[in-house]
């Protein structure tokens, strides 16, 4: 699966963007996909995701009710609405994609960063005070 990931870019705190992540390849339409970010010196956090059919939606604590993750089968692509923003949002956002190898998932399994075996080339998110 290959991905492609787009709308990074400048905000001001408070503000919102929108990030998408078109997904391609034979069995892309039966991944979960996920959001995850990064900045310098600190480990990758996971910020959202959801499972094939746009269901089984789980985000990070830090982005609970601020962040919306959903999916366009049709299109292969997931989008992570991003509202009121915040500097400590700022870092590359990348998306993944993850086989699904079982009907259910466990607890928090969405989040385990060792389940993608696909990622983006990342987009920069920066928001300024």
């Amino acid at each position: 699966v290959q991905l492609q990931a787009f709308g990074g870019g400048l905000v001001q705190a408070g503000g919102s963007l929108r990030l998408s992540c078109t997904a391609s390849g034979r069995t892309a339409s039966s991944y979960d996909m996920a959001w995850f970010r990064q900045t310098t010196g600190k480990e990758r956090e996971f910020v959202g995701g959801c499972g094939p059919s746009g269901g089984d939606i789980e985000y990070g604590n830090s982005v609970k009710g601020r962040f919306t993750i959903s999916r366009d089968k049709a299109k292969n692509t997931v989008y992570l609405q991003m509202n009121s923003l915040k500097p400590e949002d700022t870092a590359v956002y990348y998306c993944a994609a993850a086989p699904r190898r079982s009907v259910f998932l466990t607890q928090g399994e969405m989040s385990k960063s060792w389940r993608y075996n696909s990622w983006g080339q990342g987009t920069l998110v920066t928001v300024s005070s």
